[in-house]
């Protein structure tokens, strides 16, 4: 892929965009709303109340004139101020607070009353009053009450955003319950460019069903003439990893209009109709700055067939998020130049309302590409890694049969890493072919195997050697080697010259043989058998099942489907009780047919699987010409095999 995918604008924002014009700027509200607000004015209130209780300790305590009278006759001011009537001081030692609840105080200030006739100054100065030209107490002046009272306000107001703001980022995905959400902001690629059809390759025949949306978005003046309307939507439909989510991005980069993806799982919350008001909101974005493109990636997994699962009454989450999508885009609501492409690998569980014209109006079916698509899919991914001029990328394109652009894609970079490691420049024809076999095969294990097993591992990948070299029409032998890899104790890579879209019966039998060669080898020589047949023995499986129960190769059961496709039937039989038990034993049949042609085929060429047998242990690793020479059989070409 040329460009990575564009990160998520939000945590709750199930989509990612890309070319969408800037949105305007949401409009100012009030973080929780007014009730939130009323809250917080009583707790401002309160701790205001409670701020400058505690602040007022210093404040002096009013007497009477008769209570200060009397300290200063007992000797007990140290000094006064006098302003006008008023006056206030400090007393020498604390007193009991007449008529008080037991506190005493030890700073004062009074009223002297404009009737008293009393000698106050002569008494001061007999007592040793000091007489002070400034305050004792000096009264806040305005700002410092202003500060005083705003303190607590402009606290508790900064916490009530703060906490406000930390439940809506949390629980804002619950359809926006705590106020609207903002719109989401484009997000712009760091190579400042698009994916266009430049960077796709392997898949010209699907370009060529996604040309005609791509022109209908470039003109539609030019359709809407004719009366035609443009597609609701576009379901891609392939296996993992053949680029279905690269063509929904380079559909909307050729058209040049905004392009919207995500997950259908990420609309998925556990708190029901959350998933509905996220799809609301997406088309709403969409159509704001249509035409536009939304993509949803693994839409089986909220668009299954309805009311076949373990839905309660068909109010499940997964359900209602369905339903919305079905009304927005085909609904009352309409949504008029915005086109829905999705993208699946199990399109035969989808609800038939979703797949009808009108909603997904074309199905396009993403294969693997096919040798030459497979050849152009390397050079693009090899455009930013150093190739040696002898790297022969056509060569590689053969010998990859069936793989995706995932696979190409990641043959290509442990290549890269081959040659970092062993501190080359460029990346060179082995380091190539040594990432295909440990993609194909699994990486080498270093572990040390006695001797007899060592032997009888060489005679199990001899067997199946050398029967894929004798069967007509099977796939040549590539390599054959007994270096443990990943989980098997040796490994035959046998891959077709062409690409195969169609097997025969007698192609499938050999198949079965060839993989029964290791057992079979095992029993003629050794007479025993080991558990190194486990992956030979499911691979057989899996062949005689098709063959008996999908592709009508028995008589015996006929020309019927017995098995589904993915062998699993979720209630219930797929086929009648007979006529499983007529599918197990034409298997069984099938199955045994070829293990004693195996067996028979090594018994009358054993020479030659002892031959092989030796060169592998000599060598461990045989590649084709080597192989074929140990076995004595000459390599036929494509020509000669016809």
């Amino acid at each position: 892929m040329a460009n990575s995918v564009p990160p998520r604008d939000r945590t709750d924002q199930p989509w990612r965009s890309e070319g969408a014009p800037p949105p305007s700027p949401p409009k100012r509200r009030i973080p929780g709303g007014w009730g939130w607000l009323l809250v917080a004015v009583v707790a401002v209130f309160l701790l205001t109340n409670l701020v400058l209780s505690l602040t007022g300790d210093d404040e002096p305590t009013t007497v009477s004139y008769t209570e200060f009278s009397k300290q200063v006759e007992d000797g007990n001011v140290e000094r006064i101020y006098a302003k006008g009537d008023q006056i206030q001081g400090d007393l020498k030692q604390s007193a009991p607070v007449p008529n008080g609840d037991g506190g005493t105080y030890d700073r004062f200030a009074t009223q002297r009353p404009a009737f008293a006739d009393d000698d106050l100054w002569a008494e001061l100065t007999r007592q040793n009053v000091v007489v002070t030209a400034e305050p004792v107490y000096e009264e806040p002046n305005l700002l410092t009450n202003v500060l005083i009272s705003l303190a607590p306000i402009l606290l508790l107001v900064a916490l009530w955003v703060f906490i406000t703001r930390r439940m809506a980022s949390r629980l804002g995905g619950a359809g926006g319950m705590l106020g609207r959400k903002a719109p989401p902001r484009p997000v712009e690629l760091e190579t400042g460019r698009r994916t266009t059809f430049a960077d796709v390759a392997g898949i010209d025949e699907v370009q060529g069903e996604l040309n005609d949306v791509v022109d209908f978005l470039k003109n539609p003046d030019a359709y809407r003439r004719m009366g035609a309307r443009m597609p609701g939507g576009v379901l891609l439909s392939g296996p993992p990893g053949t680029g279905k989510t690269l063509l929904a991005r380079a559909v909307a980069g050729e058209a040049g209009v905004p392009f919207f993806s995500a997950s259908a799982s990420e609309f998925i919350e556990m708190i029901v109709g959350v998933g509905a008001s996220r799809v609301r909101e997406l088309f709403a974005e969409a159509r704001k700055v249509a035409p536009a493109i939304i993509f949803i990636d693994e839409i089986d997994t909220i668009g299954r067939a309805r009311g076949g699962g373990a839905a309660m009454g068909g109010h499940d989450e997964r359900e209602q998020t369905l339903n919305q999508i079905l009304t927005e885009m085909d609904g009352f609501t309409g949504s008029e130049g915005v086109v829905v492409v999705a993208a699946t690998n199990r399109a035969d569980v989808l609800d038939p309302a979703l797949t009808r014209p009108g909603r997904f109006d074309r199905t396009v079916s993403v294969s693997p590409p096919d040798r030459g698509g497979r050849e152009a899919i390397l050079r693009i991914h090899t455009r930013y890694i150093p190739l040696d001029a002898r790297v022969d990328l056509a060569q590689v394109a053969r010998t990859t049969p069936g793989m995706t652009g995932a696979d190409l894609a990641n043959l290509a970079n442990e290549a890269a890493l081959l040659a970092v490691k062993r501190g080359r420049r460029e990346v060179t024809q082995s380091d190539l072919s040594e990432a295909l076999e440990k993609v194909q095969l699994g990486a080498e294990r270093p572990l040390v195997m006695p001797p007899e097993e060592r032997r009888r591992t060489a005679y199990h990948e001899s067997g199946h050697a050398l029967l894929g070299m004798l069967q007509p029409g099977a796939d040549p032998v590539r390599k054959v080697t007994i270096v443990p890899r990943g989980r098997a104790l040796g490994v035959t890579l046998s891959t077709p010259e062409a690409d195969r879209y169609a097997y025969t019966e007698e192609y499938l039998r050999g198949r079965i043989v060839g993989a029964l060669g290791g057992m079979a080898a095992e029993e003629v020589v050794f007479g025993v058998v080991t558990t190194g047949s486990e992956s030979d023995l499911e691979q057989v499986t899996v062949l005689a099942r098709g063959m008996v129960g999908r592709w009508g190769m028995s008589e015996r059961v006929g020309r019927l489907t017995a098995i589904p496709s993915d062998a699993q039937q979720a209630y219930g039989l797929s086929a009648a009780p007979g006529t499983l038990d007529a599918v197990d034993t034409e298997m069984r049949r099938i199955v045994d047919e070829c293990y004693e042609s195996a067996c028979r085929q090594l018994r009358d060429n054993r020479d030659r699987l002892d031959s092989l047998a030796g060169a592998l242990l000599q060598n461990e690793t045989l590649e084709e010409d080597a192989a074929y020479a140990a076995a004595g059989i000459p390599r036929l070409t494509k020509d000669q095999e016809t």
